[in-house]
């Protein structure tokens, strides 16, 4: 057998190893010999990814084979893989990493005191839906609305399209609305199945005739940073540069940051 390239090899031991240090009761499996709960077999790994012993044994030993995203996911599911396990796995085999779902309760903590440290700059967090998961008091501040509405209700696209609070808020409530939904498209698309999404895409075709409209056009647009204008609630305008991070250790969330525009 000819050496197999060096990246394959390297992927394949990264495999052994996640399904060696694998705790066997996660599974429901029955503790292996002398006791140990510790370590799967390969022929374990292959019926719970349901993928041949032979393909995955070939994965594990480098070989030139060339896996579906379907098995990749399978293995990255079955192995536990969070997003850098995910990514390492994906990647070389010319894939994408699976789009992150919603954000969990578990990161708002830690988020609320990195927007708390941004005021007094409006900052808000959103999960993968655009659901608003924290914010700051410079945000609420200028959008006061946010402390009123609540659940499902409190979705940044969904109040862009339906709430006219937010519509008196934006003069360029046009190309606003429209560059959102072409961002929210870009970023969402290849969540085709995703219940909430479906839900809420859904609700907002039959409530806003804009939206309708939009989402029929098909726009698709990445993010980039760009002078924000704002009504404020005090009468005044506020000009801002916005800004989006994502943080490394929750890629669901994102965080939107406005600071003053340069003048």
């Amino acid at each position: 057998m000819a050496e197999p390239e060096a990246w394959r090899k390297e992927l394949g031991n990264f495999l052994a190893a996640r399904r060696r240090e694998a705790v066997r009761s996660a599974y429901g499996l029955p503790q292996a010999a002398r006791g140990k709960d510790v370590g799967l077999r390969r022929e374990e790994v292959a019926f719970l990814a349901a993928i041949s012993v032979t393909w995955y044994t070939w994965l594990e030993q480098g070989r030139k084979v060339n896996p579906s995203r379907e098995v990749l996911a399978s293995l990255a599911t079955v192995l536990r893989l969070d997003a850098a396990g995910e990514r390492y796995l994906f990647t070389p085999f010319g894939y994408a990493v699976p789009a992150p779902g919603p954000g969990t309760a578990e990161t708002t903590e830690h988020v609320q005191r990195l927007l708390d440290a941004i005021d007094p700059n409006p900052a808000l967090a959103l999960e993968g839906n655009w659901d608003i998961v924290a914010w700051n008091n410079a945000y609420s501040e200028l959008f006061p609305r946010v402390l009123e509405v609540s659940g499902v209700e409190r979705n940044l696209l969904r109040l862009v399209f339906t709430d006219p609070a937010v519509r008196a808020l934006l003069p360029d409530w046009d190309q606003t609305s429209a560059q959102f939904l072409a961002e929210f498209r870009a970023e969402t698309g290849s969540r085709i199945q995703d219940a909430r999404k479906a839900s809420l895409v859904a609700g907002l075709l039959q409530s806003s005739p804009e939206f309708r409209s939009q989402w029929e056009a098909h726009g698709v647009r990445g993010f980039t940073p760009r002078t924000r204008s704002f009504n404020r609630p005090d009468g005044g305008t506020g000009v801002y540069e916005h800004h989006q991070l994502t943080l490394a250790d929750a890629p669901a969330l994102k965080l939107i940051v406005y600071t003053p525009a340069p003048s």
